[in-house]
This record gives structure tokens, C-alpha cells and sequence, in this order.
């Protein structure tokens, strides 16, 4: 099973005071953007572990927010979801941008103008990243876009939709702390569904 940091007492006291925490999905920035890419159908929460979490063929939506950056087996956990949903069902998730997976340490230089410029290490690097983010030593898995992109295609998805996404300037005036996130992506927003099989 991976590492569940969210166990962790002091990151979940850490994390829990990020607006998205304290405010739901009102303090995600990201929500706009997200939320056009769901279908509008009733919802039913389910509470269970990526790794080993197999339903056949039940679920019209699985929607995953911010874990899958998480999970060593991405392949696998495409073929898992794929076999949850019913023909037509879609997969809607947002992760960690793999620009962010691979920040370099310091993640900021300056360059000769001095402009902040955001640091990349290794990006052609693919796997475990530990990263020190509200505790140390957190394992993450970077994955280049087109890994994630293959990933869902040969897993039999049709992409609908993918969003890098970057605050529009309401957001910023409504918190100026996501200027980092027009210099690089700190979120990728993906969409995807299963074909309706031929009658």
C-alpha cells in the first residue's frame, strides 16, 4: 500500500489549514475549471483504497482529487478504474503538475534581469520523488504528461478534456498568493471517459 502522509498527525494538522481544507471546495482555485469537466449526475461518495480497490463495471463517474501523484502504478490504477465504470463513464481527477513533480531544490533562481524563474530537475526522470512539503520526506511519483496521457489511452479512455491550470486575473485579485501558478503549473486537470460499446 502506498504511504498514506494523511495519517501522519502533524501533515494532517499541517494541510489542514490550507484554504481547500478550512473552506471545501470554495478554497480550491481549481474548482471552476474542475467542475466543467463532470457530468452533472447524482453522486454517491465511496471511500476506499486506489491500490486495491476493484468494482466491475458500477460507477458512471470516479472523480479523484489530488492522490493519484500519490500511486507507484498509474497503468494500474487506469485498467482499476476503467473496469469500475460502466460503457460512457467517465474519469475526471486532478494531480500534481508534473512541471511541479519535478521542481528543482531551490525550486526559485533568479535569471539576468532579474525575474523569478521556477527550476525544473530531471524531468525525463520518471518515479519516486520524496519531497519535504508541511513534514519531510513525503514519496510522490513523477510522471512526464505524455506517461499520463498514454497511460489512459491504452487503457482504453478517450480523452475529453485537460486543463494546466493557471488562476485567471478575479483569482489573483481574490488571492494574490497564486502568482507562483502563472509562471508554472502547480495543477493538471484531466478528463476522460469509457467508450459506449457497439451494439
Amino acid at each position: 500500500m502506498a504511504q498514506n502522509i494523511y495519517d501522519d498527525q502533524a501533515f494532517f494538522e499541517g494541510y489542514s489549514q490550507f484554504p481547500r481544507s478550512r473552506m471545501g471546495l470554495a478554497g480550491a482555485p481549481e474548482w471552476l475549471s474542475l467542475r466543467g469537466m463532470l457530468p452533472r449526475l447524482p453522486i454517491a461518495y465511496e471511500q476506499a483504497d486506489l491500490e486495491s480497490y476493484q468494482p466491475q463495471g458500477q460507477f458512471e463517474l470516479i472523480y479523484s482529487s489530488l492522490a493519484v501523484h500519490y500511486l507507484a502504478d498509474f497503468d494500474a490504477l487506469c485498467t482499476r478504474i476503467k473496469a469500475a465504470l460502466v460503457p460512457g463513464g467517465s474519469f475526471v481527477f486532478s494531480m500534481e503538475h508534473p512541471i511541479f513533480a519535478a521542481r528543482g531544490d531551490p525550486e526559485w533562481l533568479s535569471d539576468g534581469e532579474g525575474f523569478r524563474v521556477f527550476a525544473l530537475s530531471d524531468y525525463a526522470r520518471e518515479g519516486e520523488r520524496v519531497t519535504d512539503w508541511v513534514v519531510d520526506g513525503i514519496v510522490k511519483y513523477h510522471r512526464k504528461i505524455s506517461t499520463i496521457v498514454t497511460a489512459l489511452v491504452q487503457a482504453g479512455f478517450v480523452i475529453d478534456a485537460m486543463d494546466e491550470w493557471s488562476p485567471t486575473q478575479t483569482d489573483l485579485e481574490a488571492n494574490p498568493g497564486l502568482a507562483d501558478e502563472i509562471v508554472r503549473p502547480m495543477l493538471l486537470l484531466m478528463a476522460a471517459h469509457v467508450p459506449q460499446t457497439k451494439l
